[in-house]
C-alpha cells in the first residue's frame, strides 16, 4: 500500500466503526441524554421547558400517548379544584399569577390556562389540551409511549448514571434523572373485607347508580366529598369514615384539604339530613357479610362494618362472613354504623409508585408521609441517590400539609429552583440575581412583596435571600428555606461580612376561628400578631447551620435570627401603606444595614448638597446620580430624559440593575409625601 493511502484507509476504519456503533445501539434501542425527565404531566413539561430554554439536552418520556394523561380519568367527577381568576384588575402578570393555578411558567406571555379554559374551576378535560399546546407551541422533546419498568443505577469511578428500561427492553441512559410521575397508584389500608370494596379509580360515576342505595364512604379527602356529593340526591344515606376529622382548606390553610366547592355533605349532616361522617383507624374495622341462614338475596349482599377485636380470628383469616354476635350491635348499644350498607367505596389518595426503581436507584419511604411519597433533601433530590430529582407532587414530602408544593400552582415554582440547582452544579452557572444599591432594597421589597408569585404560593418553603454588601446587595429570588445552609455551594453566591436578610410569606401560627370577629390584625405595632398571609423578614449575621435549622422553634420556618420583621397583615395584599407598611420596613432595614435609607426629593437633595460635607445616602445614589425625583408634577415634567451614569466603584459594574422604575418613583412619593420626611 502506498504511505499516501494510509491515513485515508485508517479514517475510513473509524468512518465505519462509528457507523456500525450508532446502528448498533439503534437496534438494541440504546439511547443517551445529559437529562430524562420522567412523566410528562405538568411538572415533568415544566421542567422539559427550563432544560429547552437553556439548551441542554434533555428527553421527556411519556408512557401514554398524550400530556397529562392523569387528567384524563382524575378527578372522577370531571371538576377540578384549581383556581382558574382570569379578571383580577391588574395588568401584571406575575401578580396575576397568584390567582392562576393552572397556568405554566414560560416566557410566552399569552401561554397561559385561560386560553382552553375561562371558567373559575375548569373542566379536567381542559387540562391535557393545554398541556399539549404547551409542549406543541414550546417544541418540547416529548417521547411517547415509552413505558419504563425498571430503573437502576450505575456508579461508574467518576460519576453515576440512571439507566431507564421500557417495555421493549430499550435502556435510556441520563447523567441526572428527574421524576415527574405524579401520583396515581391508589392508596390501600389493610383490613378484614378489604376485598369487598370498591376503589375511587373504578367505581360508577352515575348517580342513577346509587338510587336509594346507603353508602359508606372511607376517607373524608376531596376525592371523598367529591363523590359524596355527586350522589347526595340518589344514595338513600351516605356516610363517612376516616381516621381524622374532616380539615378545611380555609381552616388550615392548606389547598390539599377539603375545599368549599365540595363541601356541600357537610350541610347534610350538621343540618341532620340522614348524611354523617365518623372517626375510626381503618384498619381496625372490618367489612362483612351476615351468614344467617334463610335470608333474602337482598340482604345476604348487604355490607356490615364491625371491628376485628369481635372477630372470632382478627389476626387469621380474611373471612367476610361474621355471624349476628361478631356485629357491634351486639356488643355496643349505640354503635353509629350498625346499620347495613349497599356499598363501601374507598377514596384514600393516591401514593408514588416505587416498584419500578432497583434497589439501587430507590429513594427511601417519607415518614412524615406514612410511606406515600419518597424522601427528598430540601432541594429536591433523592435521599440516597445523588443525581435522581423528584418533581410536582412525588416531591411533596418536603411541605407535606404545609404548603402548596403538591400542587401546579406551587411546583411550577420548586420546578425552577430545582432547575437552578441543576445549572449550578453541572453548568457553573449561578442562581440568577439582581444587583440593586441598598437605597434600592427599600423598593425592591416593596415590589416583591406586593407582586411576587412563587413566595406567596410556597410559603414558609421558598423565600428570597439578600445579601448584604455595603452599599450595595445581590436580590436572589425563590431559593429553599431549608437548603439555607448549603446556600453558597446550591446558588453560587458568597455571603460576606454584612449578613443578609431573609424574607419569607407566613401565615400566623394561633389557632383562632378564621371567621369570627378580631381575627385580622391591623394595628403595625402587633405586627407580629398577625394571623393571615403576611412577609416576615429575618436577619442573620451569618449563614445557619444545619443543627440551627434542626433546632428551630417549632412552627418556624427558619432559626432565631439576631432581628426579625413583620409586615402587618394586609386585607388587600399588597403592603403599600406609609405607616403601616413602609415606615416599619424602612427602620427595620436601617437597622441592619446601618446607614440612614430616607428619600429624598430632588429639591431637598440639591439643598443638603450645598449644606452638607456628606449628603443622605439617596441622594448619592438618585439626584447626584441625576436620577433624582421632582416633589412637583410640573418639574417632574420639565425634567429631560438622563441616561444611566457608570456605578459607583464599589459596585460590580454591568452586574447593577436598573432603578426599579415607575415603582420606584411611587413607592419614594408615598414615603416622602406621607411621612414628611423633609428636612
Amino acid at each position: 500500500m502506498e504511505p499516501g493511502l494510509l491515513p485515508s484507509v485508517i479514517l475510513l476504519i473509524l468512518a465505519d466503526l462509528v457507523t456500525s456503533s450508532h446502528a448498533h445501539q439503534r437496534r438494541n434501542g440504546s439511547h443517551q441524554h445529559d437529562y430524562c425527565v420522567l412523566g410528562a404531566g405538568p411538572a415533568g413539561l415544566q421542567m422539559g421547558h427550563f432544560l429547552s430554554r437553556s439548551k441542554r439536552d434533555y428527553i421527556i418520556l411519556e408512557r401514554n400517548s398524550g400530556p397529562g394523561s392523569f387528567f384524563d380519568k382524575y378527578p372522577r367527577h370531571r371538576k377540578l379544584i384549581s383556581i382558574n381568576k382570569i379578571h383580577t384588575g391588574r395588568h401584571n402578570p406575575e401578580f396575576n399569577l397568584r390567582h392562576d393555578w393552572n397556568s405554566l411558567l414560560s416566557d410566552r406571555a399569552d401561554l397561559l390556562f385561560q386560553r382552553v379554559s375561562e371558567e373559575f374551576y375548569p373542566p379536567a378535560d381542559a387540562y391535557p389540551r393545554y398541556l399539549s399546546m404547551f409542549v406543541r407551541e414550546l417544541g418540547l422533546k416529548v417521547r411517547y409511549g415509552v413505558d419504563v419498568g425498571r430503573i437502576r443505577a450505575v456508579q461508574a469511578a467518576a460519576n453515576r448514571s440512571y439507566v431507564l428500561t421500557d417495555q421493549h427492553a430499550a435502556d435510556y441512559r441520563c447523567r441526572v434523572l428527574l421524576v415527574a410521575t405524579g401520583l396515581w397508584v391508589p392508596h390501600q389500608v389493610q383490613f378484614v373485607g378489604a376485598d369487598l370494596v370498591e376503589g375511587y379509580e373504578s367505581i360508577s360515576t352515575n348517580p342513577d347508580d346509587y338510587k336509594n342505595q346507603a353508602v359508606l364512604i372511607l376517607g373524608k379527602g376531596n376525592s371523598a366529598f367529591e363523590t359524596a356529593q355527586s350522589i347526595l340526591g340518589s344514595a338513600s344515606v351516605v356516610h363517612m369514615a376516616s381516621r381524622s376529622p374532616v380539615r378545611l382548606a380555609w381552616q388550615t390553610h392548606y389547598v390539599g384539604d377539603l375545599r368549599a366547592l365540595n363541601n356541600e355533605f357537610i350541610d347534610t349532616y350538621q343540618l341532620k339530613s340522614l348524611n354523617g361522617m365518623v372517626e375510626t383507624r381503618l384498619e381496625s374495622i372490618a367489612i362483612a357479610r351476615r351468614k344467617d341462614s334463610g335470608r333474602s338475596r337482598r340482604r345476604q349482599n348487604k355490607l356490615y362494618v364491625t371491628l376485628q377485636k369481635f372477630l372470632d380470628d382478627p389476626g387469621g383469616s380474611n373471612s367476610s362472613d361474621v355471624s349476628p354476635d361478631q356485629l357491634p350491635g351486639y356488643h355496643i348499644d349505640n354503635f353509629s354504623m350498625r346499620k347495613p350498607y349497599d356499598r363501601v367505596i374507598r377514596c384514600l389518595g393516591f401514593r408514588f409508585n416505587f416498584s419500578i426503581f432497583d434497589r439501587s436507584a430507590c429513594p427511601p419511604n417519607s415518614p412524615n408521609t406514612r410511606g406515600r411519597l419518597p424522601q427528598v433533601t430540601p432541594w429536591w433530590e433523592g435521599q440516597d441517590t445523588p443525581g435522581l430529582f423528584v418533581l410536582g407532587t412525588a416531591a411533596h414530602s418536603r411541605d407535606y400539609r404545609k404548603s402548596a408544593g403538591g400542587f401546579i400552582h406551587g411546583f411550577r415554582y420548586t420546578v425552577r429552583a430545582v432547575h437552578r440547582v441543576l445549572e449550578r452544579r453541572h453548568h457553573g452557572v449561578p442562581w440568577p440575581a439582581t444587583r440593586l444599591t441598598i437605597t434600592q432594597l427599600h423598593s425592591w421589597i416593596l415590589k416583591r412583596v406586593g407582586e411576587a408569585s412563587g413566595p406567596y404560593q410556597m410559603f414558609e418553603v421558598l423565600g428570597d435571600i439578600i445579601l448584604l454588601r455595603g452599599t450595595r446587595v445581590a436580590y436572589v429570588e425563590e431559593f429553599p428555606l431549608q437548603a439555607l445552609p448549603q446556600f453558597s455551594s446550591l446558588s453560587g453566591h458568597e455571603v460576606s461580612s454584612h449578613g443578609l436578610i431573609v424574607l419569607v410569606m407566613q401565615y400566623g401560627k394561633k389557632k383562632i376561628d378564621f371567621l369570627g370577629s378580631g381575627r385580622a390584625v391591623t394595628d403595625w405595632t402587633k405586627a407580629w400578631k398577625s394571623n393571615f398571609l403576611h412577609p416576615v423578614l429575618y436577619f442573620y449575621d451569618t449563614l445557619p447551620t444545619e443543627k440551627e435549622m434542626k433546632l428551630r422553634p417549632h412552627g418556624w420556618p427558619l432559626p432565631r435570627p439576631k432581628a426579625v420583621h413583620h409586615m402587618v397583615e394586609d386585607f388587600l395584599t399588597e403592603w403599600d401603606r406609609p405607616v403601616s407598611h413602609v415606615q416599619p420596613l424602612r427602620r427595620f432595614l436601617e437597622r441592619c444595614v446601618q446607614r440612614d435609607l430616607r428619600d429624598f426629593y430632588a429639591e431637598t437633595c440639591f439643598r443638603l448638597a450645598l449644606t452638607r460635607l456628606s449628603p443622605p445616602l439617596s441622594c448619592r445614589h438618585g439626584y447626584l446620580q441625576q436620577r433624582g425625583l421632582p416633589r412637583h408634577s410640573d418639574m417632574l415634567r420639565r425634567v429631560p430624559s438622563i441616561p444611566q451614569t457608570p456605578a459607583e466603584d464599589d459596585m460590580t459594574g454591568s452586574d447593577i440593575g436598573a432603578e426599579p422604575s415607575s415603582y420606584r418613583i411611587q413607592a419614594e412619593a408615598s414615603v416622602t409625601a406621607g411621612l414628611k420626611l423633609e428636612l
